[in-house]
């Protein structure tokens, strides 16, 4: 029987954190030097729990080692920096954790906002020094404020979800590096270990966010599925490399407690929407490189992804850099986002996989399914399709779905706001729940979920939406 104690790790730094490891470390560009000189970007935000305890976890798994949930008893065995610690509930039961009764007290959680708000403030003022206001970034800060403001209906209601249900635990810390925490969105009903999706949020390797992701895990933990939202540095504090190390330790955390908040070890999905797609698929590539290699150290395994699901995603950098600088994400920006020209293929799954000295690693590879709307002009579906293509030619299981017309943001935020049917999430419902008989007969029944956002106001945000 799982253990009923929803994990925390320690917020305290690990002084045997070396430097990053990458090639490109050594041809660190002046532009982040500058940024890794402010102390602005090296806050860790953590929360204040009451009752927290301490617990040893055992070292990171060899590649023959088991990835069940064991924890090293050795004493010879030095655990003292892999101290994580611990939120405990006042009742020592999974259905309590998941109760969707109101939080008692507000106070904590604003506190933890107010300090959160102020370091995306600072980190977003140092950003504008780099962008300079030009009149297209003007228009898009105009179309982007009334594109939220038509939408303020549902975010109003997602936030009051997201603040006060008992279903959401917030800001578990799952690593020593800032924004290293994660969101858990638990069903109801814990009757029985659930299907697990490790979700990496999007947001142009700028401005993502773990809470972008509560929507989906609403929708998800509605059907019995738990949902853990990955937070990660974001560019100017951290760039594409950070990012990916950032999402496979919030990986690596999710596969090792799974069971621990009542979680289906066995049935663990990656997901990852627009630049999480991207970081997401890098972060897998980069784990079966590893997994294929001798003697790597590694902490989670491909073996225990079941499927991984891209939503409206680019997969191929090379092939995007002029779209994204036409787009506004100037090519500057985005160089020093993605560490420099050369490494562009580094960081493109698309390319990477083709590299004939990693296809042991690709052929480790989950299948591999892509979501995308033909009227996506952020990341045209074009992106999805050719990768798609690319891995159906290497071996590896993969399907794309395309959504006639649908836009960037209509997958993910107007289609949920519309209430009823959404077409987007049965796929992906259909795929996790399709071993599970049981399952499958309670998503025929369940009920369609109610509007949040009037029709005509989410047709405006789509007329006005900047992405």
């Amino acid at each position: 029987m799982p253990s009923h104690i929803l994990p925390v790790t320690n917020p305290r730094q690990s002084s045997a954190m070396g430097p990053p490891s990458s090639a490109s470390a050594a041809k660190t560009m002046p532009l982040k030097e500058e940024i890794q000189d402010d102390p602005s970007t090296s806050i860790i935000i953590s929360s204040q729990f009451e009752d927290e305890t301490v617990l040893t976890i055992g070292p990171p798994l060899t590649r023959a080692s088991s990835y069940n949930n064991t924890i090293s008893n050795d004493p010879n065995i030095d655990h003292s920096n892999q101290q994580r610690t611990r939120r405990i509930a006042s009742d020592s039961s999974l259905p309590f954790l998941a109760d969707d009764s109101p939080r008692g007290s507000f106070s904590p959680d604003v506190e933890h906002a107010a300090a959160e708000t102020l370091l995306v403030t600072q980190l977003s003022l140092k950003l504008l020094k780099y962008l300079g206001i030009g009149y297209r970034w003007i228009v898009r800060f105009l179309a982007l404020g009334c594109y939220a403001l038509l939408l303020m209906p549902g975010f109003i209601q997602v936030g009051y979800y997201y603040f006060f249900s008992r279903q959401v635990h917030r800001s578990i810390i799952y690593g020593d590096q800032p924004r290293n925490r994660l969101d858990l969105y638990l069903p109801k009903n814990l009757d029985g270990p659930k299907p697990v999706v490790a979700f990496v949020t999007g947001g142009a390797w700028i401005i993502g966010y773990k809470a972008w992701g509560s929507l989906l895990g609403q929708q998800l933990s509605e059907r019995d599925i738990i949902v853990a939202c990955i937070d990660y540095r974001n560019f100017p504090q951290g760039t594409i490399n950070d990012m990916v190390r950032d999402a496979s330790q919030g990986i690596s955390f999710v596969c090792r407690n799974a069971a621990e908040y009542g979680g289906d070890p066995n049935r663990i999905y990656l997901m990852g929407q627009s630049a999480g797609a991207h970081i997401a698929a890098c972060t897998l590539v980069e784990q079966a490189i590893k997994e294929a290699g001798e003697g790597e150290n590694i902490s989670w395994s491909v073996s225990q992804i079941q499927a991984y699901f891209g939503l409206s995603g680019g997969y191929n950098l090379l092939n995007l850099v002029d779209h994204f600088n036409n787009r506004g994400l100037y090519r500057k920006i985005f160089l020093s986002i993605m560490e420099g020209e050369e490494s562009l293929q580094r960081f493109s799954p698309e390319v990477m996989v083709q590299d004939p000295n990693i296809k042991n690693a690709v052929s480790l590879l989950p299948p591999i399914f892509l979501f995308h709307g033909t009227g996506d002009y952020s990341i045209p579906s074009d992106a999805s399709k050719s990768f798609a293509e690319t891995l159906r030619r290497l071996g590896v299981k993969s399907e794309v779905m395309l959504y006639e017309g649908k836009t960037h943001t209509d997958l993910f935020l107007q289609d949920p706001m519309r209430g009823g049917r959404d077409e987007m999430l049965e796929d992906i419902v259909a795929i996790i729940h399709g071993g599970d008989d049981t399952a499958r007969a309670k998503d025929v029944m369940a009920p369609r979920r109610r509007r949040l956002v009037p029709e005509f106001m989410l047709k405006l945000a789509s007329a006005v939406s900047p992405f």
